[in-house]
């Protein structure tokens, strides 16, 4: 094994930047080239089809059957010209990736020969086996039928030589077993009620949307590195390994030079991404080394989620053609930062104006102001929802460590925005509201121009951050879907949103202005709030006794922090909003927690393996080789020379033995604490006995395996260490 690693680190260093062919036509010429957009579809569709499409698009009218068969054939026809010779419903399982079943445009002609078709009714609807996705019992063996529906808001696109159908995916009896369908739902559900209350200042606005902007953080590690590393290749993280005396301590990797085989990299993920429709925008080292991040445009939530499940596998992809893999795992190395995927959320209306951002006249600041408190009222009402959204057996190693957000959500809103709601919650009923879009700040320096300078700071360990027209939920994993967080948030929102329309209705109806009446509930709500809002260092010891104090919830445990899902007042909410019911609310729990102890399982398993038949060894033999070595200084040197000539070897070879030995009896320890786990039955508290008793062990082997990484010969390390798989780009 050692040979290996060494041949797979000489070979990385011998790598070069691979040629990316760059199309000759300009990004916006060749933007959406595989996607089936408008402009596709007014060119391959009948207008009455085109028209109607559009509507449901739009507006969500009802797509009449009778429209599927010519929209197929429009479909078939463009895929047929681009080369495609398959289709598949693409569609979102439960299981944080994708899922896909390929199907050619192939069908008897009853000459016995075939014909490609595309019937309207593939389009629409395809049947799969709902009993080989995690559905936390809704779904049997003997009762698996499950059925796959299109979902014409997300337009299909092509991959290779197959043309994908975004769908949602439900079972026999109707729950929802993936996450576009809830998450459709919640976006209905929350511009619905965002609509209702923008009425309130102003009529015109027929439609409201909900957006998306997802950063995404990843780190790249050489495919040979990667595949001498067994806990990398089975766990997407490195259980064990000892820090690299060199890691981010410098901070010298942050917006740094980007390495040439990186950058090929990157080049050519735009490329792909481009011509798929994604609209990437930013591109960049982060913090740790071999850490980067990309970021598109934002988009409407559906599509934009959408984008960021095609991205996740595309990086997958380009990133082999690199001699790379890309590791989405939150933590996947010890010691520097892990990875993110920073949600940047707002509402917005269908005539340009952001819900979420200071606007030029009063009336426009008291509905900005409108939309913002009941955010902080809805992320108040449910913050351990919230976290329970973000929360997972990968993300548990990444929350309030090293730049990431704590485990307790609160909101950071700025000194500037903190100020107005204090000063409204203590001001008389027909105050008026008045901001700055931007505080202009000159500089002493004659070559630098004013700035305009945000409504608010940042605050990097705040998990749900308020950046001057949007919130940006810090605290999502760089491997989750973002579709889980965004479904707590916009049915949260649509929630409150109703809830406040009801009391600022009622006061109207006993007789008060409508100004007065919305003034007089947001003071109610901004007082009723506070315990959310906390400007200060999430990190801090300090913060987590006050948030105790507040009521927030601090839970730490993974599968307890689960129970928020079918708490009452989580299942009233999205059953209110018409987003998910309670059976489908526990059937999320049991995918949750039966999926937190296989990972976790796994993970117990890989560390088993590996000290038992690669560390283990290894260390004996060094130890015998001192042992030898001291042996030989005896025989040939004068007892009380010898000894002290041997001193340091025979401290390490103590050394070696009680970790040898503490590592064999933690592992024997740790597969005693697996069988007992799993004699449970019920998913719940198996995933805790797993947390409390299991995943802790990891961590204590870990120590004595990194400290036998200092101690052996770096000839017979058998795994590629930090240094390497960090540094060798």
């Amino acid at each position: 094994m050692s040979s290996l690693r060494f041949r797979v680190v000489e070979e990385a260093f011998k790598k070069k930047a691979v040629p990316v062919e760059r199309p000759e036509e300009r990004p916006s010429e060749y933007f959406a080239k595989y996607v089936f957009n408008r402009e596709k579809m007014f060119r391959y569709l009948p207008r009455k089809t085109y028209d109607a499409l559009v509507d449901a698009i739009d507006n969500g009218k009802p797509l009449n059957r009778e429209i599927a068969d010519p929209v197929a054939a429009g479909m078939k026809k463009w895929a047929i010209e681009m080369g495609v010779t398959h289709y598949t419903h693409w569609f979102h399982p439960l299981t944080d990736g994708t899922a896909e079943k390929h199907d050619a445009f192939v069908e008897h002609d009853g000459k016995g020969g075939m014909v490609e078709e595309f019937s309207g009714k593939l389009l629409i609807q395809q049947e799969g086996d709902a009993s080989s996705f995690p559905n936390g019992g809704i779904r049997n063996t003997f009762e698996a039928r499950g059925y796959s529906a299109w979902d014409p808001s997300s337009p299909a696109f092509i991959v290779g030589d197959t043309l994908c159908i975004p769908t949602i995916f439900i079972s026999y009896t109707g729950e929802s077993l993936d996450y576009k369908a809830p998450l459709l739902k919640s976006i209905d559900a929350v511009t619905s009620a965002a609509l209702d209350v923008c009425r309130y200042f102003d009529s015109k606005v027929k439609k409201v949307y909900s957006y998306l902007g997802w950063e995404q953080e990843y780190f790249l590690v050489d495919e040979g590195l990667y595949a001498a590393r067994p806990d990398l290749l089975l766990t997407g993280r490195t259980l064990m390994g000892h820090e690299s005396s060199k890691n981010q301590q410098l901070e010298d990797h942050y917006f740094g030079a980007i390495p040439t085989r990186v950058s090929a990299f990157m080049q050519e993920l735009e490329i792909e991404s481009l011509k798929l429709g994604i609209p990437v925008k930013t591109r960049h080292n982060e913090v740790a080394p071999n850490q980067f991040e990309l970021a598109p445009i934002y988009e409407e939530c559906n599509l934009a989620n959408d984008h960021n499940q095609v991205i996740m596998e595309l990086m997958r992809r380009v990133a082999r053609r690199h001699g790379f893999r890309v590791l989405l795992h939150e933590k996947p190395f010890k010691g520097v930062n892990g990875s993110g995927k920073h949600n940047n959320w707002s509402l917005g209306t269908d005539t340009g104006v952001p819900l979420l951002a200071p606007a030029k006249t009063p009336e426009g600041n008291l509905q900005f102001v409108t939309f913002l408190v009941n955010v902080i009222m809805a992320v108040y009402k449910h913050n351990a929802l919230l976290k329970a959204s973000i929360s997972s057996a990968t993300n548990a190693h990444r929350l309030g460590a090293n730049e990431a957000p704590p485990a307790i959500i609160s909101i950071f809103l700025g000194s500037q925005m903190s100020d107005v709601l204090d000063a409204l919650e203590n001001s008389s009923d027909d105050a008026v509201i008045e901001l700055c879009d931007k505080t202009g700040v000159k500089l002493n320096i004659s070559q630098i121009p004013e700035l305009l300078m945000d409504n608010t700071d940042r605050n990097r360990t705040s998990p749900f951050a308020f950046t001057g027209n949007r919130f940006e939920f810090r605290a999502v994993g760089s491997s989750a879907n973002c579709a889980a967080a965004m479904i707590v948030l916009n049915s949260a929102v649509a929630h409150q949103l109703r809830l406040f329309k009801e009391e600022v209705d009622n006061k109207i109806q006993a007789g008060e202005s409508k100004e007065k009446a919305i003034i007089r509930v947001l003071k109610k709500y901004i007082k009723e709030s506070k315990p959310i809002r906390f400007d200060g260092n999430g990190y801090s010891d300090e913060w987590k006794a006050e948030a105790a104090a507040r009521g927030l919830d601090c839970e730490t445990s993974t599968p307890v922090i689960f129970d928020a899902y079918i708490k009452p007042a989580s299942v009233e909410m999205f059953s209110a909003v018409g987003v998910m019911n309670a059976v489908e609310l526990a059937a999320r729990n049991e995918v949750k927690w039966e999926m937190y102890t296989k990972k976790i399982q796994i993970e117990a398993r890989v560390m088993g393996d590996l000290a038992l038949n690669h560390i283990l060894p290894v260390a004996t033999r060094y130890q015998a080789l001192l042992l030898d070595t001291v042996c030989k200084i005896k025989e040939v040197f004068p007892p009380e020379e010898a000894a002290a000539m041997s001193s340091k070897d025979m401290e390490i070879i103590r050394k070696i033995a009680r970790h040898t030995l503490s590592i064999q009896e933690m592992v024997a320890t740790m597969v005693d604490a697996r069988k007992l786990a799993n004699k449970i039955e019920g998913e719940r508290a198996k995933a805790i006995a797993y947390h409390d008793t299991v995943a802790p062990m990891l961590d204590e082997i870990r120590y004595h395996i990194d400290k036998l990484e200092l101690m052996v010969d770096n000839q017979m390390w058998p795994l590629p260490k930090y240094r390497e798989m960090l540094f060798v780009r």
